[in-house]
Formats: structure tokens, sequence, C-alpha cells
């Protein structure tokens, strides 16, 4: 569930103790509806959803493509943290994956997802859904993927959070964010003179090499790397990375 920098700048209403319960808030209130749409087949979306989608569905494709080069999905567990409405969950269970844990912050992106799993005909074996934020994940899993949630972590605690994300991955871990860039920086210093409802959650840009350094730190190594720039509103490196 990604704020992108050109679209949510940060704001000086949050703060370090209470961003975690902002995010929850934002994506069980007003923010539900914006992304359920986003994240759709509906024709209602405007310009700035309509960049977001395109980017965020071509790095879930990339994903997909990857896990399937992996090999067998149907004997492999996968971890989908911060899945969202199901964006990469759905599409996994239904090249055959049956062991899949899929977690959110939020309980209504959660709920959206459990209905769009039942309309898929996903059963209950395949996909276990739980609400919990990235901190509180535990387990051990084959393939544990995070998408567009690092936009929510500044550096020190999205290299943490890689850190956790890698003890739980037996074998591949792969993660997404907003790269830092001077061009990105500049876009999101525009974005934030005008503010509005929908910019209601801090953006933070990411350093590949701290990332890289967390992974590393943790027994990973990177072997698969993108960039999706579906510019002005979507900027997504999608990094791979396996255990040594």
């Amino acid at each position: 569930m990604p704020l992108h920098p050109a679209m949510v700048p940060p704001s000086p209403s949050t703060t370090t103790g209470n961003e975690k319960e902002v995010v929850r808030a934002y994506f069980n209130g007003t923010g539900f509806e914006r992304w359920r749409r986003i994240y759709s087949n509906t024709q209602d979306v405007n310009r700035v959803q309509e960049h977001i989608r395109r980017g965020h569905n071509k790095t879930v494709a990339a994903v997909l493509h990857w896990l399937q080069e992996d090999g067998d999905v149907k004997i492999r567990s996968f971890c989908d943290a911060g899945c969202g409405v199901g964006s990469l969950t759905l599409p996994l269970a239904a090249m055959g994956a049956r062991r899949i844990a899929a977690s959110d912050l939020s309980e209504a992106m959660l709920s959206e997802a459990r209905q769009r799993a039942v309309a898929a005909g996903v059963s209950a074996e395949q996909v276990r859904f739980h609400v919990a934020d990235l901190e509180a994940l535990g387990g051990e899993f084959h393939t544990v993927v995070c998408l567009d949630v690092f936009i929510h972590y500044p550096q020190q605690a999205a290299e943490a959070m890689v850190r956790h994300l890698a003890s739980l991955s037996q074998n591949r871990l792969i993660v997404s964010f907003a790269p830092y860039s001077l061009s990105l920086s500049l876009l999101k210093a525009v974005g934030s003179m005008f503010p509005g409802a929908s910019k209601a959650t801090r953006a933070y840009t990411l350093k590949e090499s701290g990332i890289v350094a967390a992974a590393a730190a943790a027994g990973f190594r990177p072997t698969g790397r993108h960039l999706f720039c579906n510019a002005p509103f979507y900027f997504s490196r999608l990094l791979e990375f396996q255990r040594c």
C-alpha cells in the first residue's frame, strides 16, 4: 500500500512515535477507497492514480516472473508482507502457490483482499490472511516479499526492517522502495507546496546502498534489480536477494 513521494509529501503533523498509527488510520479511513480503486480495474481513477497503478502492476509482474523462474511455486512457502488488497497474493495463488501468508497493517485493506480472494476462488488453505504490521511478523518462509511498503519507513528503520524480514526467509527476499535521488527529492519538495487530505502520511525515499548493506548483514546477496519509473508519479526500485 504505497504512498509515492510525488503524491504524498511529509506532513508536519506526524512524528516518529505516532507514524504507524497515522498510516493505519489513513488506510482504514480516507485512503482506503482511493487505493482500493488504484488496485483494481475500474476506470474511475485520475491521471495520477493511473500512473501509480501502471507502475505498481509492472513491479508485481516482475516479481511474479522471478518467482516463476525460481521453480514450482506449489512447493514453496511465501510471505507477502504488507499485502494491501492482494495485488501480489492473488496472482501468486492463481499460479498454484499453496502456502501464502498475507498480512497488512490495515484491517480495511485486508478485508478487501479476503473478499477478492473469495471472488477469485482462492481457498483459505492457500492463503492465510492476518492483520499485522511488519514488526510483528514471525515464522519461516522460502520467500519473503515486501512491495511498496518502505515508503513509510525512514532509512534506519527500513534497514532494520530488511534485517527482520530476512530473518523470516530461508532462501529469498524481495523488496521495493522509492529510491533516493536529487530529482525525486526536488519533485517531493514541489509536492509539499500543495497540501491536501490525500497527503496524510510521511513518504520516505531510501538509499539503495543502505538496503543492500542491511541485507548483506543478514546473509543475503543481491541477485536481481529493476527500476520502475512511471514518471512523474511512480518510482520504485525492486531488489531481489538470495541467501548466501
